[in-house]
């Protein structure tokens, strides 16, 4: 499809559409280890492995091979890799088929995938119904 002007704009992940505009993100690398608590502004995509705490004042992106050890507060999050502690989304909040999550989740708005593991309680702050779906991209 391509988009021209007076079209309403393709739906896309949050993260798709903010790593577009011309904020810069923080990367964790694939065998970076990140030791400490993580704390700022902006989008961070972690593909290696954080062990802390993080208040990210922004968006998550945690990859299939990514591990939190830690409880993390995001603004949105797509996770797709492992968190073992809480996540406290304030918006949106989507869960890839490969994701682990050992600890409460709770979030605004709440997409799960189909074979994705939670072992912790799961609560939707809007009130809404969480959305379960088949995972259609490739986690990376």
């Amino acid at each position: 499809m391509v988009y021209e002007p007076g079209m309403s704009e393709p739906k896309r992940r949050f993260l798709e559409r903010t790593l577009q505009s011309s904020a810069t993100a923080t990367f964790i690398a694939a065998d970076a280890v990140f030791v400490g608590n993580l704390r700022g502004r902006g989008q961070f995509v972690v593909f290696g492995e954080v062990q802390g705490d993080g208040d990210l004042d922004g968006g998550l992106n945690l990859s299939a091979k990514g591990r939190w050890h830690g409880n993390i507060r995001a603004r949105e999050a797509i996770v797709a890799g492992t968190i073992l502690g809480s996540l406290e989304v304030g918006g949106k909040l989507e869960i890839g088929s490969t994701a682990v999550i050992r600890g409460s989740v709770s979030a605004r708005t709440i997409a799960i995938a189909k074979g994705a593991i939670i072992d912790g309680k799961i609560v939707v702050t809007s009130g809404n119904a969480i959305v379960e779906f088949e995972e259609k991209r490739e986690s990376r």
